[in-house]
């Protein structure tokens, strides 16, 4: 397997993830706060839409048609 399959079925995967669960949301870490000497930590939350998901789908399925050129 080549390295254009590999990133091919790897994009397949994912959008086939994203498209199922209707989009993913996600958190990661943001800044930490200090208050009265408590340090609060906060969380940015994070949206991948399923037309990313659709892309990436789609992206992935051309990769694995399209043959390359040959000179």
């Amino acid at each position: 397997m080549n390295t254009k399959n590999i990133i091919a079925v790897t994009l397949i995967a994912a959008g086939i993830v994203v498209l199922a669960s209707m989009g993913l949301t996600f958190t990661t870490p943001g800044k930490s706060i200090e208050f009265l000497g408590l340090r609060l930590g906060t969380t940015d939350s994070h949206f991948i839409p399923p037309i990313a998901g659709a892309l990436a789908l789609a992206g992935g399925i051309i990769l694995l048609l399209v043959r390359p050129n040959k000179a």
